[in-house]
C-alpha cells in the first residue's frame, strides 16, 4: 500500500515568470495558478524543470512555493513541489523544509542526475528520502536529463512501500519498459503513473496512466484536460481528435530548450510580464514563438 495522495488528471509544472528587473513576478505566479485551476487542472507543480528551479535562489523558491500554496489552498487544489537534487543529503533537507506547506500532497523527486548511480543506489536514495519526507514522493524518471533510468521493476519495488504516491514517467518513447511499468503498477492501490512526455500522453493514459504533469498544458489547458479525461474514460475517438490537434502545439513549444518558448508565448498572450529565462538558457527566437502561436491558434 502506498501513500494517501490520489493523483489524477492534469497537473501544470508552472513556469517561474520574471519581472523586468529580473526578480520573480509573484503576482504573475498567483494569477497563472488561478487561471490553470479554473481551466480544469487538478493541481500545480512548483519548482519543476519548467519552473527553472535550478536558477532560483532559496528565498525565491520559498516565495514561489508560498504563492502556489496559497492559491491551491484557496481553491482546494493539489500542490506538488519539486525538491530532488543529485545529493541525498540535500534532497532530504529540501523535503524536510516542505513540512506544513498548505495544500501540499506530494513532492517531486528526480532520479539523481550527473553522478550516474547504479539502480541499487537510486532505490537506496529514494528509500532514504521517503523516510524523512513529510509528504508522499512522486518519482521523476527522465533519463534524457538525468543520464539514468529507473526500471519498471525497481519503480514497483518503491511503489509497494509507504510514502510513495506515484511516478512522473518521461521516457523518450512508448517503449517496452513503459508498458511493463503500467502492467506492474496498475494493481498497486494509490500509486499513480503520470505521463511526462507530452507527445504521447493519450496512449499512456489509455494503457493505465492516471494523468500527467504536462508542461504543454500551459496553453490550450482545457483541451489537454479534456484529452486526459477522454483517456481515463476510454473515449478513444474523441480523445484521439484532441491528441492529434495538440501534437503540433507540443512540438512547437519544445522547439527550443524548455521553458523558453513557453514563456515567450505566455508573454505574447499578455499573461506574464516578460518572456525572460535565466542563463544558461536564452530567450526563444521570434521564429519559434511565431510557429508556436500559430499552432496554438489552430488547436484552439
Amino acid at each position: 500500500m502506498t501513500a494517501d495522495a490520489r493523483l489524477r488528471g492534469v497537473y501544470i509544472p508552472l513556469i517561474t515568470p520574471f519581472a523586468s528587473d529580473g526578480s520573480v513576478a509573484i503576482d504573475a505566479v498567483e494569477r497563472l495558478c488561478h487561471e490553470y485551476l479554473q481551466a480544469g487542472a487538478t493541481g500545480i507543480v512548483a519548482l519543476g524543470t519548467t519552473g527553472e528551479s535550478t536558477a532560483l535562489d532559496a528565498d525565491e523558491k520559498r516565495a514561489v512555493i508560498a504563492a502556489c500554496a496559497s492559491v491551491c489552498a484557496e481553491r482546494s487544489a493539489q500542490l506538488i513541489v519539486g525538491a530532488g537534487t543529485n545529493s541525498t543529503r540535500s534532497t532530504i533537507a529540501a523535503v524536510r523544509e516542505l513540512a506544513g506547506t498548505p495544500a501540499l500532497v506530494a513532492t517531486l523527486v528526480v532520479v539523481p542526475y550527473y553522478v550516474r548511480p547504479s539502480e541499487a543506489g537510486i532505490v537506496a536514495h529514494y528509500r532514504a528520502v521517503s523516510a524523512e519526507s513529510p509528504v508522499p514522493i512522486v518519482i521523476y524518471n527522465i533519463s534524457a536529463r538525468t543520464g539514468r533510468h529507473l526500471s519498471a521493476a525497481n519503480v514497483l519495488e518503491l511503489a509497494k512501500l509507504p510514502n510513495f504516491a506515484g511516478v512522473k514517467h518521461a521516457p523518450a518513447s512508448l517503449d517496452d519498459d513503459t508498458l511493463e511499468l503500467l502492467r506492474l503498477t496498475n494493481p498497486v492501490d494509490g500509486f499513480a503513473v503520470l505521463g511526462g512526455t507530452d507527445t504521447f500522453l493519450f496512449p499512456l493514459v489509455l494503457m493505465g496512466g492516471t494523468g500527467t504533469i504536462c508542461a504543454s498544458a500551459h496553453v490550450c489547458t482545457e483541451r489537454f484536460v479534456e484529452m486526459i479525461e477522454c483517456g481515463l474514460a476510454g473515449k478513444v475517438d474523441e480523445g484521439r481528435a484532441h491528441a492529434e490537434a495538440l501534437l503540433p502545439v507540443t512540438q512547437s513549444l519544445f522547439a527550443e530548450p524548455n521553458p523558453a518558448v513557453f514563456k515567450a508565448v505566455l508573454h505574447a498572450q499578455g499573461r506574464i510580464p516578460t518572456p525572460d529565462v535565466r542563463l544558461p538558457l536564452v530567450n526563444a527566437s521570434a521564429r519559434s514563438v511565431e510557429a508556436a502561436l500559430g499552432a496554438i491558434q489552430r488547436a484552439s
